[in-house]
This record gives structure tokens, C-alpha cells and sequence, in this order.
């Protein structure tokens, strides 16, 4: 089974960086709070490590 990451937002992108803005919309995140659940890849632990600052991230 593959490996899943818990992504939290806790911190509002209002004022950031437009590219970070946009990496959190590519997260599924919209509202500080919010948790999803994504498979862990390359490509969403870079996405995540971008905005590192703005999340809380949980290995599952």
C-alpha cells in the first residue's frame, strides 16, 4: 500500500507569493484548517516542501 501524507493548512496564502497560492490550490486546500490526505510522491513532497511554512504535514 502506498504511503499517504496529512497536509494542513495553517496559514492563510492571502499576502504570499502567487506561486504559492497556486501550489496550495494544486494541494486541494482552499481554507485554513483544511486537511487532505494525498499520496506521497516525488512531485507532492516538493509541492509540499515550497509552502512548508503555510502547512502542517502528518506521514500516515
Amino acid at each position: 500500500m502506498a504511503k499517504e501524507l496529512s497536509v494542513t493548512l495553517k496559514k492563510s496564502p492571502i499576502g504570499k507569493i502567487g506561486k504559492h497560492k497556486s501550489i496550495i490550490r494544486g494541494l486541494g486546500l482552499k481554507r485554513p484548517n483544511q486537511s487532505v490526505v494525498l499520496k506521497d510522491t516525488p512531485q507532492i513532497r516538493g509541492m509540499v516542501n515550497k509552502v512548508a511554512y503555510l502547512l502542517n504535514v502528518e506521514e500516515k
